[in-house]
């Protein structure tokens, strides 16, 4: 019978790791985090409080998870790709940290960072080009390729992924005046998407 270990969090309290897991020395965990089957979370990692990290997932030294995150199975963050709080990375969906890999050439010091803002979505099997920027509660479609910074609120699908409509916090797709038919929060235009708070 598999085990489930509790150790000490960053913040004083406790979080749960899976014995098939490993966390390296150095990591840091909040509390009320759980960490399930076969995943790895490498020194200086940073994870925020009550985070879900699925089956076989991999989280780099330098990158970094805020509070609530969620992280579906065979999913794999590497160095400088920031998670803010809120976000949900699909099953199997694809980080990546450098724009012209080769196998014989090593740049690290070319990393590019990628930015996934509060209460963003990032559907299963989803890739995301590094050096892009995910705004809040965008919402990226099961199978699509991000190679450019997506909006506040969009909705974004397909390869190359385009902007094809606006979601609200509640995950609703929203009418043509911007108005969640679901839960009738209303939203306006700004320069990066919409804000909340329309007429």
């Amino acid at each position: 019978m598999s085990e489930v270990k509790t150790f000490n969090s960053m913040d004083g309290g406790t979080y749960q790791v899976h014995e098939s897991s490993y966390v390296d020395e150095g990591a840091q965990v909040g509390s009320g985090t759980r960490i399930w089957h076969f995943s790895h979370l490498m020194k200086n990692t940073k994870v925020g409080k009550n985070c879900a990290i699925g089956q076989n997932v991999n989280i780099g030294s330098t990158a970094v998870l805020g509070n609530n995150v969620k992280v579906q199975n065979n999913v794999s963050i590497y160095d400088d790709v920031i998670i803010e709080d809120d976000v949900f990375c699909g099953p199997s969906c694809v980080f990546t940290n450098v724009i012209n890999p080769r196998s014989f050439i090593e740049r690290k010091n070319e990393y590019k960072k990628t930015l996934i803002k509060k209460g963003a979505t990032i559907g299963a099997n989803a890739t995301i080009v590094c050096g892009v920027t995910l705004g809040k509660y965008c919402f990226i479609g099961a199978g699509a390729v991000v190679t450019k910074d997506v909006p506040d609120f969009a909705l974004a699908h397909g390869n190359p992924a385009k902007v094809r409509g606006w979601m609200c916090t509640c995950g609703n797709k929203l009418n043509d005046t911007y108005v969640c038919p679901v839960c009738n929060k209303k939203y306006k235009e700004q320069t990066n998407g919409l804000t909340e708070g329309g007429k």
